[in-house]
């Protein structure tokens, strides 16, 4: 295995020594090179001194390589492996999560930054690490992040000889000089500029509209046109032709309709992601004979240089996380991807030669699109970042060095859950336990789930079902937990995923090993495995236990509050208890996803989340089926969570949860509808709401929304001895009003001057006022009115009285608010109108001077 010399001769040489200046001077650089540059493989070779320099050199340095994806660091490696003419293991090694291929003679090892954050918290000096070059900043993952801001701080307290750099795919660097050059000043940036060839852009947005992406789900609308667009493209161009879709799902779909593995016109087809099968990989980052089109997630970006490809297609989506705090659901959703992915996925057809990139949306379309990708800091569950905080000693995360402070509400939400966990003390610091689920290498929930699930379960079920958990099957497995992992063990040994899954189990176990006690090796007694699945996804989510919300049917709700949904037809539907593994809330929707659970009975649940039972008073405002009328109903409640498991009912219950009961129940009433109403109470009401019209202030507002609001000033103490329904209805709704009056004004007297209950009509008759209109009424019979020439204005003068004149019969004859008018212009013809019909009562010529009566006239 041999590399030729021209493999050596990257545009990433011509800067070497500036970047070797740089760290002699000051410990730290920033290295600005474009994808295809040699960034990845050259530099570390050139830092530990494996490549020839006309000087000599100095001897080997050992150089640790930080990259964000596992098939990165293979890549990488191997790359680097096959420049020097050997094999992986040799001079250049690599470490993933469960796999590592080092030797003793390694001097440059290619990490994952999870491995290299696992790493600095056993061993914060990095012993016999000379250099450490941090590889794709730009994509601002999270545990790229941490690491940087923890290694600032090793040089700055332990090892300040520590050389450290930072390596970006794009020119935007200033924030990672701001950082590692600290109170000196910016450090120094160093670029190389990559050969690239121009790349012609070619729009090609759908036909017809699609919808936008919702969670992770993407219009297949959209897929179709990446799919068609595709077949023009290799008809229009030469080469080989990489196509940038959002997931592995996305992937597939496109794959299927070009017509799987042997692609359009014999053209191989390959699906790249970080979960494809090593022939795949290695396939995709090898040219070969045939033509390629090659599928693949934002992996094939910039991590990774894809050789022979000319053409790019892209889908213009992206994944990224989002966390539901409030609801404690955590997954990835689909965006549009940023103007800089763009120019990144363009940038992949001109490496090699003149190429041309096919954007599948309108260039308008640019315009709303984000400049940059959101750091993951902004977007993430940042649990497992409050854990390495806490373990490194500052659980506040207010002294690291980060690009962008986390989040406060997220902060808050993650230390809550590591609270639950037993991680973190009251003060926030890391309990040996904390350390102890920080050593997996898991997120703390999962690590919860395997140490505490491996004593009940036994260690390796245990181990299995936690390997499931982190890293999710396939969809078409279905949504049972139980059903997926009997598919898995029983997949055979070429199923790429069961192979991942099954080397997971065995790192998984041996962490089981080495901090439980070994008897767990044997499974627990009488626990089936049909159990199992519910009880390790219930220790890693125990917020996330739900409960049937009716009889064989499809919603749950969660022990967070969250409701849920499971899919038409899932085998699940109907079962009382759930244990949900993985739930998203699409955009607009009220209750979450549900697409995978196991089930779980009552009992296992208690024991899950022993946190979270707890029992509570309960006094509420309560309506019966069937009925319109509420009543208080007291009880106590033993819960799970927001699940209600046990009630009892309650003989004494808190005066101040009666007394909101009862507002409740007027407020969800109505004070009207709730309270009795006398004549008099209702004459009052009607009065004192003229008067807040009329004249406002003082006189106080006592329609329903107001008189609830004031409930303290007028229902009390009634209110607070009251005990249910009954005993509100029985209140002196009048005596209660008489409260609002405005008593310390003194205007409170003025209430009969202002809007009489009565008012005294020529006739000597004392007549009700009606004020159930702005307007008020006094409806009388004519005959009592001769003599009257004007009705008296209420309010201070500020509203006329409107007179409805009866008959003798008290029917309306005439409504008039200008009495002296009525009888000048309106009388004769009522009284024209009128007086044949009631001959026995007076019809005077000139009411004005006529004697008003009650009665009939005697002569007659």
């Amino acid at each position: 295995m041999t590399s030729s010399p021209s493999a050596l001769d990257l545009p990433v040489r011509a800067a070497l020594p500036a970047l070797e200046r740089a760290l002699t001077a000051r410990g730290v650089a920033v290295l600005a090179a474009p994808p295809g540059t040699g960034k990845t493989t050259l530099v570390p070779l050139a830092l530990a001194g494996l490549l020839p320099r006309p000087d000599g050199g100095a001897g080997p340095r050992r150089v640790l390589v930080a990259e964000p994806r596992r098939l990165a660091v293979r890549a990488a490696a191997r790359r680097m492996a096959w420049l020097l003419g050997e094999r992986v293991g040799g001079r250049v090694g690599h470490t993933v999560r469960g796999e590592r291929v080092v030797g003793p003679d390694t001097v440059v090892e290619v990490v994952t930054t999870g491995v290299l954050l696992q790493r600095l918290q056993r061993d914060q000096e990095l012993t016999g690490v000379d250099t450490v070059l941090l590889d794709e900043c730009h994509e601002r993952h999270l545990d790229a992040d941490t690491a940087l801001a923890f290694l600032l701080d090793v040089r700055a307290a332990l090892r300040p000889e520590l050389q450290v750099v930072c390596a970006s795919a794009t020119s935007d660097t200033a924030a990672w000089a701001e950082l590692l050059g600290g109170p000196d000043g910016p450090a120094e940036v160093v670029e190389a500029h990559g050969s690239s060839y121009p790349v012609e852009t070619l729009w090609a947005p759908p036909p017809r509209p699609v919808r936008p992406p919702q969670g992770t789900r993407t219009d297949p609308a959209l897929l179709e046109h990446v799919a068609a667009v595709v077949r023009r493209a290799l008809a229009e161009q030469s080469g080989d032709l990489l196509c940038f879709l959002p997931g592995v799902g996305e992937i597939a779909r496109v794959a299927g309709l070009l017509g799987g593995g042997a692609g359009p016109d014999g053209v191989e087809l390959l699906q790249l992601h970080g979960g494809a099968p090593r022939t795949v990989q290695d396939a995709a980052l090898t040219a070969g004979g045939r033509r390629r089109v090659i599928l693949s997630t934002s992996v094939a970006e910039s991590s990774l240089t894809v050789p022979g490809v000319r053409i790019v297609v892209d889908s213009g989506l992206a994944r990224e996380p989002r966390t539901d705090h409030a609801r404690g659901l955590a997954g990835l959703a689909t965006v549009r991807s940023s103007l800089a992915t763009g120019r990144q996925r363009a940038g992949r057809a001109g490496r090699e030669a003149p190429g041309a990139v096919y954007r599948c949306w309108a260039e308008l379309e640019d315009a709303r699109a984000p400049r940059f990708p959101a750091p993951e800091i902004a977007l993430a569950d940042l649990t497992p970042f409050a854990l390495q905080a806490a373990c490194w000693g500052d659980p506040e995360a207010r002294t690291l060095a980060l690009p962008d402070p986390p989040p406060a509400g997220a902060m808050a939400a993650a230390r809550r859950t590591l609270t639950a966990l037993g991680a973190v003390d009251p003060d926030g610091r890391a309990t040996a336990r904390g350390r102890r689920l920080a050593r997996t290498g898991l997120h703390p929930r999962l690590a919860r789930a395997l140490l505490d699930g491996a004593p009940l379960v036994g260690a390796r079920r245990a181990a299995e079902l936690v390997a499931l958990l982190s890293e999710e099957p396939p969809r078409t497995l279905g949504d049972d937990l139980a059903g997926v992992w009997h598919a898995v063990r029983a997949a055979a040994s070429g199923d790429a995923y069961a192979a991942r899954w099954r080397d997971e189990t065995r790192r998984l176990r041996a962490q089981v090993d080495a901090a439980v006690d070994a008897a767990v090796d044997a499974p627990a007694a009488g626990l089936p495995d049909a159990a199992t699945p519910g009880l390790i996804t219930a220790l890693a989510q125990p917020e996330r236990i739900a409960r049937v919300r009716g009889r064989g049917a499809t919603a749950y709700l969660m022990a967070s509050g969250t409701a849920g949904e499971l899919s038409a037809g899932s085998a699940l539907s109907g079962a009382e208890w759930l244990a949900v593994a993985v739930a998203d809330r699409p955009a607009g929707s009220p209750s979450a996803r549900i697409q995978r659970a196991a089930l779980i009975d009552e009992s296992t649940a208690r024991s899950a989340a022993a946190h979270l039972l707890g029992e509570r008073e309960e006094v509420l405002w309560a309506v019966p089926p069937g009925s319109r009328r509420g009543d208080v109903a007291a009880r106590r409640v033993s819960s799970l969570g927001a699940l209600d498991l046990e009630a009892e009912p309650l003989g004494t219950a808190a005066p101040a949860l009666l007394r909101a009961a009862l507002l409740d129940g007027l407020a969800r009433e109505g004070v009207t509808e709730l309270l009795r109403w006398s004549e008099a109470a209702g004459s009052l009401r009607q009065r004192l709401a003229f008067l807040h019209h009329a004249i406002g202030e003082p006189w106080p507002d006592v329609s329903d929304q107001a008189l609830l609001a004031a409930a303290e000033q007028w229902l009390e103490p009634e209110l607070s001895r009251a005990r249910r329904r009954a005993e509100l209805e029985r209140l002196d709704t009048a005596a209660a009003l008489q409260r609002l009056l405005p008593w310390a004004s003194g205007e409170a007297g003025r209430l009969d001057e202002l809007a009489p209950e009565r008012i005294t009509v020529p006739s000597g008759s004392r007549i009700r006022v009606d004020y159930s209109d702005q307007r008020p009424v006094l409806a009388v019979k004519l005959q009592e009115l001769f003599g009257w020439d004007a009705a008296p204005a209420l309010a201070g003068g500020r509203v006329p009285l409107t007179v409805h004149l009866l008959s003798p019969a008290g029917r309306p004859a005439a409504v008039t608010g200008d009495l002296a008018s009525f009888w000048r212009d309106g009388y004769r013809a009522v009284r024209a109108d009128l007086r044949g019909r009631y001959p026995r009562h007076p019809w005077p010529e000139d009411p004005t001077t006529a004697t008003p009566t009650r009665r009939t006239n005697p002569r007659r």
